[in-house]
């Protein structure tokens, strides 16, 4: 097998509760974590760098309380995250350190990388222990955890964990071999999907609501929220079971002879080429398959901070734009960068730098989200008219949102001022439907100020005018 490798991998293994704990007797189950210490040896002997998410603090605490079910209230919870983390560690240490191999507490909470800098620390940490020959282990700090900061389960940690250090493969234990069209444990039809290209497309063809134990939080749907996020910023999603973690070496060499083609390597998202093999020889047999499914990483992954912005930021408030500037937004050429002239509204208060969800207005019966009449608001006289000009998206002028211009420009000081102190209409969060994330450079005041307006008036508006956009980073991810 090493002589098949030419160039290592960085691998993010996420092992479940239900895999690391017994469900009924919560005793710790020596023989996966065993084969899982093992199984990360063996990789890291060959080369490659592996970070393992572990779930379990809490069920590991429920054993040293002696109590038979997971406490309802969330200090209790967090109590027990307390006693049974540090006994979890002590078990992981003293398995790897059978085998010679170091490792290191990661703890998170999406409030510890919600600020850049904090997530640029955490990024430069992983880099380092990899580094050092040391295999991280991240769990979520659940003894400071709230709702509103909470990665929700480890899949999704393990998901943001592997695009913040630009991992080649998630590898998601669960207890089941792959994604089945149905639940296989009772329905001896169900079939395994080997291959998933697009996650929106398979929810229609499988069963996520049945899998999962009671000590987990979740379940086959949180592994495809999980496989959306990282196969999104290029990481190869694959769910196996924790039974088999052996198997993962057989995996990275059964798809490296299956991707690989002589003379070219694959690209990755952070430019290097990805494990390739020798041209191989006819005379040998092809692989064996292991058992397990994989989502495909994107071609077009985002780039770390457009990542960053979806998938680790709590947003702050909403930012309501129309039909135009959805459409243009939608195209990768855009930048990812809003003018005023595509606001429509916002929602919340929000300062300056937060992250906030980039929404349009439902459809109303028989006509088009987010568009108003154009015929109607051109006659009416500038005072009467609705906040939010008519846009054109102008298609050879590049950066589509920039292109986007009021058809009216001859503004007087008076009229502008009018124009900018006008009140939003009332709209709620259930008015909107959220399309992408993204940062904004102003708060929502601010914003509120110059929505609809061409950026050359927000000096006046604003007093001042650090940057004509007025959201950031956006992406999309529902497009029109």
């Amino acid at each position: 097998m090493a002589s098949r490798t030419r160039h290592p991998c960085t691998i993010v293994i996420k092992l479940g509760t239900s895999s690391i704990v017994h469900e009924k007797t919560h005793q710790p189950l020596l023989s996966t974590l065993s084969s899982v210490v093992e199984t990360v040896v063996s990789l890291r002997q060959l080369g490659h760098k592996v970070v393992l998410v572990s779930s379990g603090a809490i069920g590991v605490g429920l054993k040293r309380m002696d109590m038979a079910s997971r406490p309802k209230s969330l200090s209790g919870k967090q109590a027990l995250a307390a006693i049974g983390q540090g006994r979890l560690i002590a078990l992981w240490d003293n398995l790897f350190g059978q085998l010679e191999q170091p490792i290191a507490q990661v703890l998170l909470t999406r409030g510890d990388i919600s600020d850049r800098t904090r997530y640029l620390n955490a990024v430069n940490t992983f880099k380092e222990l990899l580094s050092m020959g040391v295999v991280p282990i991240v769990n979520e700090n659940d003894t400071v955890s709230v709702s509103e900061i909470k990665f929700g389960d480890n899949d999704t940690l393990s998901a943001v964990t592997s695009s913040m250090i630009h991992a080649d493969y998630l590898f998601l234990l669960t207890d089941v071999d792959g994604l089945y069209t149905s639940n296989p444990r009772k329905d001896p039809l169900a079939k395994q999907i080997e291959v998933v290209a697009s996650i929106a497309a398979i929810r229609s063809q499988v069963s996520t609501n049945t899998l999962g134990s009671s000590l987990g939080t979740g379940g086959m749907e949180t592994k495809l929220i999980a496989a959306e996020i990282a196969t999104g910023a290029g990481v190869t999603t694959i769910i196996l079971s924790s039974k088999n973690p052996e198997n993962i070496s057989s995996i990275i060499e059964y798809h490296n002879s299956q991707r690989s083609l002589p003379g070219t390597p694959l690209e990755t998202r952070s430019g290097r080429t990805s494990p390739t093999v020798e041209p191989s020889d006819p005379t040998t047999p092809t692989l064996p398959r292991p058992p397990h499914t994989v989502f495909t990483a994107s071609i077009l992954p985002m780039r770390d901070l457009k990542s960053w912005t979806s998938h680790t930021l709590f947003p702050a408030g909403s930012v309501i734009i129309d039909s135009g500037a959805h459409s243009v937004l939608s195209r990768r050429e855009s930048g990812g960068r809003l003018l005023a002239a595509g606001v429509h509204g916002v929602i919340g208060a929000f300062a300056s730098g937060q992250a906030v969800r980039i929404c349009i207005r439902r459809r109303a019966e028989g006509s088009e989200a987010g568009t108003p009449d154009v015929a109607a608001r051109m006659s009416a006289p500038l005072e009467t008219r609705p906040t939010t000009p008519t846009l054109v998206a102008i298609s050879s002028i590049s950066s589509s949102v920039a292109s986007l211009e009021p058809l009216s420009r001859s503004i007087s000081s008076t009229s502008l001022a009018d124009f900018g102190s006008k009140q939003a209409e009332e709209v709620s969060e259930a008015d909107v439907v959220e399309v992408g994330r993204g940062l904004a450079n102003y708060n929502s005041a601010q914003i509120l100020k110059v929505k609809g307006l061409n950026s050359s008036y927000m000096p006046q508006m604003l007093g001042y005018a650090d940057s004509e956009y007025v959201v950031e980073n956006i992406t999309i991810r529902v497009p029109p």
